[in-house]
This record gives structure tokens, C-alpha cells and sequence, in this order.
């Protein structure tokens, strides 16, 4: 656990010193320019805080792998963080305040550590494997709804560009004709995270990185919830992901079915 613990630490510095940099351009004039598609943006701020991350990870840690959205993988060893500087790049980009820094490391490919930090809110979620999840250093838990009807609140999310992926759509269908509420806050580790202290009992999207899901993957899970892959296996690298509070996770597989 002490090699955890220090291993969160610098999780949580790197995060701090990304989402202070986040706070220091949002009112700045920032280069914003798209890449795959016209909503798939990009900032300079994006950029600029995975270069911070990837100093403070250096200077702990200078041996071990990273692996972010802007950069790519750098190294070549067992002990990997996982890196998004800015998740919900397009909501950063119109000043809609739903984003976050989402730093996960794994060993060996095991998910050990999560730290996601949404300086919009000052809201500091973390958790290491065996140890608990966090909401600014007080426990987290799932919710304990135990059906969809009760109702549960879910969220998904949509790829860039949906005409050429429309599978979600259908999904989203079915669940908003048995009158569920979604949601569509639009940064997937903070989709998680809000799973993992009960403010969404569910959610699921297609087509996530490793760099969304591998923070927020470990505090859902440490906090008494699941994340699976549609046929129920434990994974948060799967083409698409379910997450729940554990409760009702068997009904809304089904339903996505």
C-alpha cells in the first residue's frame, strides 16, 4: 500500500498542476483546431498540460512508461500512467465547465491507481486498488438504486462523428422509451467518476481510449461498482464499456443487449 500511496501522490500533484493550468487559459484567447472531425477539437491547453504531467511523472518515476492522448506512449516498461490532460476538450474549448484531468497508472497491465481532478469544481476523485475511492478525501460510494425503474439517472456519449458510428443511437432509443433519464455531460472519466459517488447509477459509451477509462475504471470499482464489457467481463479496454453501481448492472446489460 505505501507503494500506492506514493504513487497516488504524484497522481494527484500531476493532476493539480494540469487542472491549474486549465483555470489559467479558460478566459485566454487559446488555439483550438479540430483533428479527426470538425467536433473532435484540440487546444494548445490539451498539449501544454500533458507536457506539465509527464514532467512531474519524470521526476518521481523517471523509468517508468506513459502513455497520453496528446503524445503517444513514451518508454518501454511494466509500470504505465495512463494520460488525459484535458477529457472534454469540446466542452473546455465553448467554456462549458464539464472536464477534467484523468490520470491512471497500471503494472503489468493491472490497474492500480486513478486520480481524476475537475478543477471547475475544485472535486479531486482517486482511489488505489485495495485501499478505496475518494471525493476531495472523504470515501465515495455507489449509489444503491437496484433496478432502472426506481428510475435510475444514466449517461452515455456519442463518437465525433455519429453517421459514421449511429449504434448509439439506437441504444439511447431504447432506454428513453422506458422513460429513463440520460445524460450527455460529454467527459467520460468524469461519467465514471460520477457512477462511483452515486450521482449516475449507469453508463455506457462505444469507442473510449485507455486514457478515458483507466482512471475512472479504478475508482468505480474501488468504490463498490463494476465496469465491464458487454458480455460482463472486467475490462475498461473494451470497444464498449458498462459501468453501474454494481446493483442494477445485469439489467442494463440486458437492456443494451
Amino acid at each position: 500500500m505505501n507503494d500506492l500511496t506514493e504513487l497516488l501522490e504524484v497522481a494527484v500533484r500531476a493532476a493539480h498542476v494540469a487542472g491549474r493550468l486549465h483555470l489559467d487559459h479558460k478566459d485566454r484567447a487559446f488555439e483550438v483546431r479540430s483533428k479527426s472531425a470538425p467536433g473532435d477539437l484540440v487546444t494548445e491547453v490539451d498539449s501544454l498540460a500533458e507536457a506539465a504531467i509527464r514532467e512531474v511523472i519524470a521526476g518521481a518515476y523517471p523509468h517508468h512508461a506513459v502513455l497520453g492522448e496528446e503524445g503517444g506512449r513514451s518508454g518501454d516498461a511494466e509500470e504505465e500512467w495512463i494520460v488525459d490532460p484535458l477529457d472534454g476538450t469540446v466542452n473546455y474549448a465553448h467554456g462549458f465547465p464539464v472536464s477534467c484531468v484523468s490520470i491512471g497508472f497500471q503494472r503489468a497491465g493491472e490497474r492500480l491507481v486513478g486520480a481524476v481532478f475537475d478543477p471547475n469544481r475544485n472535486e479531486l476523485f482517486t482511489a488505489t486498488r485495495g485501499g478505496g475511492a475518494f471525493l476531495n478525501g472523504r470515501a465515495a460510494r455507489v449509489s444503491g438504486r437496484g433496478a432502472l425503474a426506481e428510475p435510475a439517472l444514466l449517461a452515455t456519449g456519442f463518437p465525433y462523428n455519429v453517421s459514421e458510428d449511429a449504434r448509439n443511437l439506437e441504444l439511447l432509443r431504447r432506454a428513453l422509451s422506458r422513460g429513463l433519464p440520460v445524460r450527455r455531460p460529454g467527459a467520460a472519466a468524469l461519467d465514471l467518476c460520477y457512477v462511483a459517488c452515486g450521482r449516475l447509477d449507469g453508463y455506457w459509451e462505444f469507442g473510449l481510449k485507455p486514457w478515458d477509462s483507466a482512471a475512472g475504471s479504478v475508482i468505480v470499482e474501488e468504490a463498490g461498482g463494476r465496469v465491464t464489457d458487454l458480455a460482463g467481463e472486467a475490462t475498461p479496454y473494451a470497444e464498449m464499456i458498462v459501468a453501474s453501481n454494481g446493483h442494477l448492472h445485469e439489467e442494463l446489460m440486458n437492456m443494451l443487449r
